[in-house]
């Protein structure tokens, strides 16, 4: 009888396992399709970016001092909450805001570290960010620094963000930047 029960014992625990590895192998056979049926979606966006260092209300704020007193000078740190627009002119409607800071990160030229998130209030976007991190050579006609993430439609965004200056008043420091954004993000 002893003997019985153990050959029962063993041939469930044999069926049971089988059971289980089928099971398995299913679940990870879907989450494989699932992951594959995933299409990445590239979108280009354009807008312009208003750096505003002067008057009353600033989108732009020194927040940490170089050596010296100048904007551009090496360790220089401005806190952002500029206005990204649809077209060239400060007035025309506003869909997002470009927030974070940037600094002058080297010595030899005027080269700034970006950290910034592209916040959109407007259209398709809304709602949604890009996250960009990287070096803008602002003496460069047209700098490019990488996405590194998003939120909302961006999430797990990945690509890159072409800068081009349109404006510059060297006695403010006010510009603006014609931006196009080259995002893929996984749909």
């Amino acid at each position: 009888m002893h003997t019985m029960s153990s050959f029962l014992l063993v041939t469930l625990f044999t069926i049971f396992s089988t059971f289980l590895f089928s099971i398995d192998g299913v679940l990870i056979r879907q989450f494989f399709k699932a992951d594959q049926k995933k299409e990445e979606e590239t979108s280009h966006l354009h807008f312009f970016f208003h750096d505003i260092l002067s008057g009353k209300t600033p989108s732009a704020v020194r927040i940490i001092g170089g050596p010296n007193s100048s904007l551009s000078s090496f360790g220089s740190t401005l806190m952002i909450d500029d206005a990204l627009t649809e077209k060239q002119d400060p007035t025309s409607k506003i869909i997002g805001r470009a927030q974070g800071f940037y600094s002058v990160a080297a010595q030899q030229e005027i080269a700034l570290l970006m950290v910034m998130s592209f916040q959109f209030v407007e259209g398709q976007y809304k709602g949604s960010s890009i996250s960009i991190l990287g070096r803008n050579p602002v003496m460069n006609d047209v700098r490019e620094m990488p996405i590194v993430g998003g939120t909302g439609l961006f999430r797990f965004a990945r690509g890159y963000v072409l800068a081009h200056t349109v404006w510059f008043d060297a006695n403010t420091g006010d510009a603006i930047v014609e931006y196009n954004v080259y995002v893929s993000q996984t749909s």
